[in-house]
Formats: C-alpha cells, structure tokens, sequence
C-alpha cells in the first residue's frame, strides 16, 4: 500500500546506525519478509534497522502478529521504509495531505459547539510531547480523528506534566474533557487482585475504542537472573522501577503488583534504567521503543542493559473521559468514529509512521 523507497535503514524513534546492506540482506526495510525458525521480532529489527525497538515493524503488521513474542515460521512481515511508509505504495506523507484534502472538501456544520478540550503531557515521546508537530502521535490521533468521519468539531490541547492529575483531578472537575491516552484494563476480567486505580477506571471513566497498542518489555543488568526469567511468576520478588503516573495495570494482569514485588516509580525512563545499572532495581518495565531511545540518549548498549526475550506486555491505549462530564459519550462516541474511518483509509499508521520518522530524524541529529 505505500511505495517502495530507499532500501537502508531507519524507522522507529530510537533507530540506532543502521546495519550494512550485507548484514541486513535478509532482513531488508522497504521489504517483505519471511519469518524464519527462531527469529524474534527484536532479531528481525536489529538486522533490518540497527535497533531492538521493534514496535514499528509490530504496528506495520498489527492484524498478523497477536503476540509479539512469538512469531510462526512463514510469516510474512512488511518491514516498513525509511519514510514510514509500507513497500509499495503511497508514502505517508502523501496520504495524510489527501486525507486532509479530502475532510477539507466535507461541509462543516454551522452551529456552534464550544471546543473539546483535550489534555496530554510530556515526556513520553514519541507519544505526547510538544516538541514533535502536533503533539506525538496520540495527540495527532485524537485531534485528527474530531475531523474525520463526518465530525468537524474545534478542539483546544493543553499540556499538563502530572500524569496523575489527568484522572484523579482535571477530568472529574471538568477542567478538561478528553484525557490522551490511558492504558484501560479488560474490565470483565476479575481473574487477578484490581488495584484502586484499576478498578476506578473501569467504573469512573468512558473509553475509547483502542487507539494503539504497545509492547512493554522488561530490561535488566545482562548478568542478572532476572534476564533469563521465561514466566512472569519467575519476577516475583524483584524490585520492578516502573514510572511516576504509568499504570500498573499491564503487570496486575500479568500477576505482578504491590504484594509480590516492589515498586519505585520516579519520573522518568532514564531514571529507572540508572536504578536498574545502580541495583536499585532489578528490573525496569516500560515500552520497547521508549527503552531504544533511552538507551541512545544515556549511551548505553547491550552490554549494560538488556531486554528479557521472553517476557513482554501487550496494552491497548485509549482516551478518556470522566463519566461525570455531560458530554462524555457523545465526544468518546465521535472520536471512535474518526478512529474507525483513519485505520480504513490507512491514514491512522501513516500518522504512526510520520512521527516516527521526524522523532528519529530529532535523534539522529541530536547525536552527530
């Protein structure tokens, strides 16, 4: 669906130096490849990108891959181009102005409606933050997705760097009406012990359809038990460093919480890899592609940190709203529909894609 471009290197926001044309023969961007006996979708960036962060060759062929740790022999991967985009077709930047183009064209209601406000935060790039053209890739999700599919409604974004405040102040004063974006639990599942915070936002809050999903994975000293953990009961007892304000719900569901390991949460990625180089940790947890570029940002290698290749976390994100906003369904409702018609179009991975490319380029010129 998207045109074949150069063929070296480099897609994700965290995409070390690429490796050469011989290295990565086999495993080429801009191309399709066949899973072979004992690949893994980390081996598989590595040749083809230079980096473990293999999120963007998980979000190129979602509806293929159901668990990113485990990959069938004969599957075929599209490994995405330099550009973001997907062998043959259209670039990302190509389709994301015809679908602006195109809501353009669509006649716009004239009667007034006062603006959503949505509110996100920084620090967790490539997702939120201000310093990426429109706010990373969920702001860019959710404002885009109040234009499409027939809505046209005007919108305000605000960062607010408490993560926390989202969903215990801002939304239940009605400060703001759209938090972006939250990990929300299986809430019919009571198969393992809820938190307060789990069970609050399966009782307190209106989510979206699931905007994104994320691979988590756990990062350890090479020499360290824990890397060589193969089940998550295997880490109970160690002291997970998990962020200020993050969920601990992608561990509940794994039978991780508060009872059976410790938890330190500072504020950000880089603080919990230095706990784990320092033993303060033993384990950090967070997303794969936001351990990539920590990794490159403090000069680390996999000679000081590594991720345990058979442990890993998949969560769906979405936006909420606080069930006591009025409103609170019908803007939920509208940007499910916006949602719905991006990933139709392609137009939901060409924005993934996009701001992929521009925080890798921020990277690369960052480190030359």
């Amino acid at each position: 669906m998207f045109n074949k471009k150069l063929k070296k290197a480099v897609l994700s926001a965290s995409a070390f130096t690429a490796l050469s044309a011989g290295a990565a023969a086999a495993q080429e961007a801009c191309n399709n490849y066949t899973v072979q006996d004992g690949d893994t979708l980390a081996t598989i960036a590595i040749a083809a990108y230079g980096t473990s962060n293999y999120q963007p060759i998980f979000n190129a062929n979602r509806n293929a891959i159901t668990n990113p740790g485990s990959l069938s022999p004969g599957l075929v991967l599209a490994l995405p181009c330099e550009d973001g985009s997907l062998p043959n077709g259209q670039s990302a930047q190509e389709l994301i102005a015809a679908e602006e183009k195109r809501a353009a064209s669509v006649k716009r209601s004239n009667v007034y409606a006062p603006p959503i406000k949505l509110v996100a935060g920084n620090g967790w790039e490539p997702f939120t933050t201000e310093s990426l053209n429109g706010g990373g890739i969920m702001t860019r999700l959710a404002t885009t997705s109040l234009q499409r599919a027939g809505n046209s409604r005007d919108y305000s974004v605000s960062f607010v760097d408490d993560w926390s405040s989202h969903l215990d102040t801002l939304l239940p004063l009605g400060a703001f009406d759209i938090s972006i974006a939250w990990t929300v639990p299986d809430c019919t599942n009571r198969s393992y012990e809820w938190s307060e915070a789990t069970e609050a936002r399966c009782t307190q809050f209106v989510a979206s359809v699931p905007v994104y999903d994320i691979v988590g994975g756990f990062f350890t000293l090479p020499e360290s038990d824990y890397a060589k953990a193969t089940d998550f009961s295997d880490l109970e007892g160690s002291t997970i460093c998990r962020m200020s304000g993050w969920s601990m719900v992608v561990l509940e569901e794994q039978g991780l919480n508060h009872n059976n390991t410790t938890v330190v949460q500072p504020n950000s990625a880089r603080e919990c890899l230095d706990a784990v180089l320092t033993g303060t940790a033993d384990v950090a947890a967070f997303e794969v592609d936001l351990f990539a570029s920590t990794m490159k940002d403090m000069g680390l290698t996999s000679a000081d940190i590594v991720e345990n290749p058979y442990v890993s976390t998949l969560s769906s994100m979405s936006f909420l709203a606080h069930r006591t906003n009025p409103f609170a369904r019908e803007y939920i409702a509208m940007m499910n529909k916006g949602l719905i018609e991006m990933r139709e179009s392609g137009e939901w991975y060409a924005i993934i894609s996009d701001t992929l490319r521009e925080q890798n380029e921020k990277l690369n010129a960052a480190s030359n």
